[in-house]
């Protein structure tokens, strides 16, 4: 598992290498603003995933009821079903998944480790995998899919653009030319 990561972690370091470099200050910025970034995605997906819980369970029980008063009158046992499926509890789980990774980075981003970095690099992978599942619920849609993967997407560029901050190596720079005034 952790080589198909690293190769993937390769791969698209290659790719994204083919796009502009951000100014040496905003990256500096980022590096700074990183840690403080992450743990605000991570207290946020944590209360996302407790929102989502909090509101299928309070439908299940408006459910519930609707049922009870439906059986009372007569209108049968059941007339409406939830929608608590195995795959909303599974998005529920990667969601607080992702949540626990970027609270991770945290500690290890203020020391400017690669290990945050890596910790970022798999919230975004784990912001995919969240989007797919999501996908496989009562209340996903393809276009819920595709804003994960773009978001991913530009997430990994700003992420591979502070990398070399993490990695101990200088950020590769075109060198500036010197102009020649005779």
């Amino acid at each position: 598992m952790s080589h198909m990561v690293s190769q993937l972690e390769d791969t698209l370091g290659k790719a994204y290498k083919q796009l502009p470099n951000l100014p040496a200050t905003w990256q500096k910025a980022l590096v700074r603003w990183a840690p403080w970034l992450s743990l605000i995605v991570g207290l946020l997906s944590l209360w996302a995933a407790y929102e989502i819980w909090h509101w299928v369970h309070l439908t299940t029980q408006i459910y519930n009821d609707v049922n009870a008063w439906s059986a009372l009158y007569g209108y049968g046992p059941r007339v409406v079903t939830n929608h608590w499926s195995f795959m909303l509890w599974l998005s529920v789980l990667v969601l607080i998944a992702e949540a626990v990774i970027y609270l991770l980075a945290f500690p290890a981003l203020q020391a400017t480790k690669k290990a945050g970095w890596d910790l970022l690099f798999y919230g975004a992978l784990a912001n995919v995998v969240y989007g797919v599942v999501v996908l496989f619920t009562s209340y996903g849609d393809l276009g819920q899919l595709v804003w994960s993967v773009i978001g991913a997407a530009i997430g990994l560029y700003f992420l591979y653009q502070i990398r070399s901050y993490y990695t101990g190596r200088e950020p590769s720079r075109p060198r500036s030319r010197a102009k020649h005034t005779a």
